[in-house]
């Protein structure tokens, strides 16, 4: 359990504050200004995968629907007690279950492996469908009570409408006849009474019951003796309807009491949802990441770690921009000394660390780099600021070791002791014995106890052993650092004794850390520097904050006297090495970053060479495939012109020279003929050849296989050649490789029969409905993608269609012959083309 104290010296309310509004109901913003920090690690880690199921959605562009969603716990406890709820309230919770409904839709609309804990939560979700629509069946938009909630309402407010109706007629009569006895023609209501506003002269002239007068006495307010009866019953059916609506408010309040734990075990899922989204929300704002809890040996990794309330100030209030720190501490670890300036950053330092693991215990990310790793903590205990009060006599002294008083009881598990506010000596939690008297003599016969395991706590000291003479506020705070080694987790204190920064040398449980000082600017650079223990530069703070030279000068001399100048001289030259090797770290992180930044560059630059390559490739495939495209175009417009009669001899040369020169369009352009190659040509690897059908000059990049086929490179393109498309740079042609015949040959008489064509639908092809011109140029496109058979489906008709097809096939040089098929199959209708 973390302490109230421990909360407020941290600021832990302030953060909360801030993430109440990333809720999106007012169920959340409540639960999120007063949020409860989980006991158990089991519990952390449940909220922590609540806040990363919730940030996934939200990266997906699908965060959770709030809509709708209402504060109705006053409402379900109204109903628990038999009170009567209102139109508007039973609105909110019909809304409430509504909104609830499609909570449990989105989530359960997502894979289980994706939000397994979230579907959990809602799995037993109960939205009560029925009641949401009764409500809405018996309350309108506006809160009331709706015609069609019963038989009887509906009639009441029939009867209402048409008494009203005949009242406003009476009055309009009566402002008719004694328009002269008005003081102005208008119908108006004094209580639920309806009146007409007379002058007091004139009362006499409209009969009956005055109501109201004006101040001034010259108008009185008649209700006429005519529409008294009216009037009455209009009140009696406003008060049966009145009466009749309540009976509909009390059936719906009956049926929310009914199922009003279920509606209070919705309200906490719901708030549960807003609570986790608000989480998710905040840490993504915070450019936070998601924490690992670590095990008792493994190190504590905190890098790039920001005070979340620096960054809200910083975002929202212009403050300075957040100097990151970077916290790394080793398993073996117990303690961490922090040393240095005042206004350096120490106290911020330990209140960041405070806050990150609250943070984690709470379902947050923490605003760092990954990874994120820290273990989990139990109790954070923190001494921090000044506790001194005049009204209870406390000084800053006194204020502090009360204060360590309870940290020391907590981590025993037990309740401090009330101590007087004057003290005089420093003490502990336990007794001592005074300063004055020797310690009791030891016991060697008694075995030395075994030490309880240290607690699981994280314990911040500001300015520890502050507040005395500086001798025995010294050795208060080294025995209780010493003491606090043994029984807590980790302790980080913060220190201007120097005598504090030798506990590293002497103990390896002990650390040293400093906040960086710049000597040029004499200003604080707000930097957590590890293993060098700081100076406090309190004169160069002075100097620079004004105090008078005179008097620096002099203090700076009566230090020089002392053997703290050679340690303040050592820690100098330990920093200047610091700044040395880290000067180094970061010309070396430049030249890696610009060595990956070269590296990528060129991994790009050639990945685009890669795509122009296949680009490239696949413009040639399609002009390819466009030229043989065409020139079988050109080609099928010969052969229908040789078609279109008897061919000639002529007619056969001038295709040919049609041929001919739709080859010479379409064609690659080849270069001039040159003398005859001479044959005798081996090509190896790593020669260049020519390739005369491209025109190109190529690599060989393997021996010809069996088969005379080999690869060859130009450009950056890859193809394989035999060795008949090659040729040496000389002219000279390589020897084709000799396969031995084969000896099994079937000879083409003693070869059987072909194997007889079978109709199927890709050879088969419906001319029914088309013109001769239009069948020719069907069965054209048939026979050129065709072989063995094709069947043409004609019909009978006028037989005109049949003819033309018949004489186009036989003036086909493909077409070996024709016939028609079986009666069976068709017959005259259709008609069987065998291919050449």
């Amino acid at each position: 359990m973390i302490h109230q104290e421990t909360l407020d010296l941290l600021e832990w309310p302030r953060l909360c504050l801030h993430l109440s509004t990333f809720a999106a109901t007012k169920l959340g913003t409540l639960a999120a200004q007063q949020i409860t920090i989980p006991a158990t690690e089991a519990d952390s880690q449940r909220l922590l995968a609540q806040t990363k199921e919730v940030y996934w959605l939200d990266q997906q562009g699908q965060g959770l629907p709030f809509g709708g969603i209402r504060d109705i716990g006053d409402s379900l406890l109204r109903a628990q007690r038999q009170g009567l709820l209102g139109g508007d309230q039973l609105l909110a919770v019909a809304s409430t279950l509504n909104g609830a409904r499609q909570l449990r839709r989105t989530i359960d609309s997502q894979s289980p492996e994706d939000l397994p804990v979230l579907q959990a939560l809602v799995a037993n979700l109960r939205t009560y469908p029925e009641l949401e629509q009764n409500i809405h069946h018996c309350i309108d938009d506006r809160g009331d009570v709706t015609d069609r909630a019963s038989p009887r309402l509906a009639i009441l407010r029939n009867q209402l409408k048409t008494t009203r109706q005949d009242l406003q007629q009476r009055l309009q009569r009566i402002m008719q006849r004694q328009a002269g006895a008005l003081q102005e023609p208008l119908i108006t209501q004094r209580g639920d009474r309806f009146v007409l506003p007379v002058k007091a002269p004139q009362k006499e002239a409209i009969p009956g019951i005055v109501h109201d007068a004006s101040a001034s006495g010259a108008t009185l307010y008649i209700e006429p003796q005519a529409v008294v009866n009216l009037g009455n019953s209009l009140r009696q059916l406003q008060q049966q309807e009145k009466a009749e609506a309540e009976v509909i408010l009390r059936q719906l309040t009956e049926q929310v009491a009914a199922v009003a734990e279920d509606l209070e075990d919705l309200l906490a899922v719901v708030t549960g949802l807003d609570l986790a989204s608000a989480r998710a929300r905040y840490s993504l704002w915070l450019e936070a990441n998601p924490p690992r809890f670590t095990t008792a040996d493994e190190a504590i990794t905190l890098r790039h770690l920001r005070h979340p309330l620096l960054v809200w100030q910083q975002r929202h209030e212009q403050g300075p921009e957040v100097v990151p720190i970077n916290v790394l501490m080793s398993a073996q670890l117990r303690v961490v000394a922090i040393t240095g300036p005042n206004t350096g950053g120490k106290t911020v330092t330990l209140k960041t660390l405070g806050l990150a693991v609250l943070m984690a215990k709470a379902g947050l990310f923490v605003p760092a780099r990954e990874p994120v790793e820290l273990p989990w903590i139990e109790q954070v205990l923190a001494d921090i600021g000044d506790e001194q009060s005049i009204e209870q006599s406390l000084s800053t002294f006194s204020g502090h070791i009360r204060r360590i008083g309870r940290i020391l009881a907590a981590l025993d598990g037990a309740q401090p002791e009330v101590q007087e506010p004057e003290v005089q000596e420093p003490g502990t939690h336990s007794p001592t014995p005074s300063l004055h008297h020797s310690p009791p003599p030891p016991l060697p016969l008694s075995p030395s106890p075994t030490p309880p395991p240290p607690a699981n706590a994280l314990v911040l000291l500001d300015e520890v052993g502050a507040g005395t003479d500086p001798s025995e506020g010294t050795a208060l705070a080294m025995a209780l650092l010493k003491h606090l080694a043994d029984s807590a987790r980790l302790t980080v204190a913060t220190t201007h004794y120097g005598e504090l920064k030798a506990l590293k040398y002497q103990d390896p449980r002990f650390e040293n850390a400093s906040v960086e000082f710049d000597q040029a600017s004499l200003s604080p650079t707000y930097r957590l520097l590890w293993g060098i223990p700081g100076r406090s530069n309190a004169l160069a703070i002075a100097r620079r904050l004004g105090l008078s030279p005179l008097v620096v000068d002099q203090a700076a001399a009566w230090m020089g006297m002392g053997s703290q100048s050679d340690v303040n001289q050592v820690i100098a030259g330990l920093e200047a090495q610091r700044k040395q090797q880290e000067s180094k770290s970061n010309e070396a992180a430049a030249l890696l970053a610009q060595t990956e930044k070269l590296h990528n560059e060129v991994r790009r630059k050639a990945e685009m060479l890669r795509e122009r390559e296949r680009e490239l490739r696949s413009q040639q495939d399609t002009a390819i495939q466009q030229a043989i495209i065409a020139a079988k175009r050109d080609i099928a417009k010969v052969i229908r012109r040789l078609q279109q009669g008897e061919p000639t001899a002529q007619d056969a040369q001038q295709a040919t020279a049609a041929i001919d020169a739709i080859a010479q369009a379409n064609l690659p352009p080849q270069s001039a003929p040159a003398a005859q190659p001479q044959p005798g040509f081996k090509p190896q690897v790593g020669d260049r050849v020519r390739l005369p059908s491209l025109g190109q000059t190529a690599e060989v990049l393997t021996v010809p296989d069996d088969d005379g086929k080999l690869t060859v490179r130009f450009g950056l393109m890859k193809t394989t050649v035999t060795l008949a498309e090659i040729e040496s740079l000389r002219g000279e042609k390589a020897d084709m490789p000799t396969k031995p015949k084969p000896q099994t040959t079937v000879p083409v008489a003693q070869a059987g029969p072909p194997a007889p064509a079978v109709r199927t639908a890709r050879n088969t092809i419906d001319l029914r409905g088309m013109r001769v011109a239009e069948a020719e140029s069907a069965v054209e496109s048939a026979i050129a993608q065709g072989s063995g058979a094709i069947w043409i489906i004609h019909g009978h008709g006028t037989g005109k269609l049949r003819r033309g097809v018949q004489e186009y096939l036989q003036r086909h040089p493909q077409v070996q012959r024709f016939e028609a098929v079986e009666q069976a199959d068709g017959g005259t209708g259709v008609t069987v083309a065998y291919l050449i």
